[in-house]
């Protein structure tokens, strides 16, 4: 009965290309839309991702997110030391400073200053140069997509040059000589992301009372990181958020203040219509079609179920095949838009959660047709 049902299924050649390319269409606009939205989210976090070395990050406590950046006091990074449990504490400057390039133009970069002493901090990736160049006076790492694209210099022929080890800009007025390339997470804003020390940020800052903006601390091993945060928040007044924590507070606050969720969701919602339009119609079509053969099946015995069952095999071979072919288009899509300024996400949890959506869009799809199976009356092979 098998054999039948699928010989039944690919007979109607124009119908199971249809459906098949509707599900592979839903799939490809579901998968695609989620993997852009996940790619966004961990981008409003990618700071904290090219920032492994700490357990906890201090902050002030109304800050909203990573990027909601409300300075502290210098003396508190040393109040967050005195805390019992603390490996060590160490000041990190961030902050958004208008770059001055040698052709006169301005770019906005997000300046990054690390520990003068130890560096902690610093970006996951050197391409050229070290991390210890950053000791040399105006020095400064610039990453690689920043360096390529915003920051190169532009010659009045129209020539790109990126921006190399030994190249300079301003930042607020102040030289800054490249010392190195380094490679990070793209970031929400999509902004060039330029490292120093911390001494030579502040410099590079416009004045202010407070320029610190957090405090990294690294817990003694052993102790419990949530027990670590409620002990410097009661010690220092400050907020403490272990990495995870500050993660989903992030992300929270993008969820809920701005629109990129419901305008992703609309998309995934209207490729689940689609879906289930396309795919619904053309397979209870095909079923009308073919309910002479289901009458006469039914009038040789076979039961409700078995037909059933029959209708079940056809949508999942349509709907693994449409499955398949979308998440690949969509996984080629992602590939081939690497170097662009989208952002892709491709857990397997996606892969799993469009799964499910194609099933329920294959379940849909077939109910009408298996209630016009249960309803056929045998008798309708004898009619003329």
């Amino acid at each position: 009965m098998n054999f039948i049902a699928l010989k039944m299924l690919i007979g109607d050649r124009a119908k199971y290309l249809g459906i098949i390319f509707g599900l592979a269409f839903a799939s490809l606009l579901i998968t695609q839309q989620m993997a852009i939205f996940l790619g966004l989210m961990t981008r409003t976090y990618g700071f904290l991702t090219d920032t492994p070395q700490p357990d906890i990050w201090v902050v002030d406590p109304k800050v909203q997110y990573i990027d909601d950046l409300k300075p502290l006091r210098e003396t508190d990074v040393l109040r967050v030391r005195g805390v019992e449990g603390v490996a060590w504490a160490v000041r990190l400057y961030k902050g958004l400073l208008k770059a001055r390039l040698p052709n006169g133009t301005f770019q906005n970069c997000i300046v990054v200053g690390l520990d003068d002493e130890t560096l902690i901090g610093g970006p996951p990736v050197i391409l050229e140069g070290e991390l210890s160049n950053l000791r040399h006076n105006d020095a400064i790492i610039v990453d690689n997509v920043g360096a390529d694209g915003k920051l190169a210099n532009v010659t009045p022929d129209g020539r790109w040059i990126p921006l190399r080890i030994g190249d300079t800009m301003e930042l607020n007025d102040h030289r800054a000589i490249v010392a190195g390339i380094c490679r990070v997470t793209r970031t929400f804003q999509s902004q060039p992301v330029v490292y120093t020390t911390y001494s030579r940020a502040t410099v590079f800052a416009p004045r202010e009372r407070k320029l610190m903006s957090f405090v990294l601390v690294k817990a003694n091993p052993g102790y419990d990181l949530s027990e670590l945060c409620q002990r410097i928040r009661k010690t220092t007044g400050l907020a403490a958020y272990t990495k995870d924590e500050i993660k989903t507070i992030t992300v929270r606050y993008y969820m809920k203040y701005t629109g990129i969720p419901v305008n992703f969701g609309i998309t995934v919602i209207l490729g689940f219509i689609v879906g289930v339009a396309i795919a619904g119609q053309t397979f209870y079509n095909f079923t009308q079609d073919n309910i002479r053969y289901f009458g006469t099946l039914k009038a040789m015995g076979a039961s409700d179920f078995m037909l059933l069952k029959m209708v079940l095999l056809q949508a999942a071979m349509v709907g693994g095949i449409g499955y398949g072919m979308g998440v690949g288009a969509a996984s080629t899509f992602s590939f081939l838009s690497g170097r662009t300024e989208l952002s892709f996400c491709m857990p397997w949890q996606l892969l799993v959660a469009s799964a499910v959506a194609i099933a329920l869009i294959c379940i849909i799809s077939s109910f009408l047709s298996m209630w016009r199976i249960v309803k056929l009356e045998p008798a309708i092979v004898f009619k003329t």
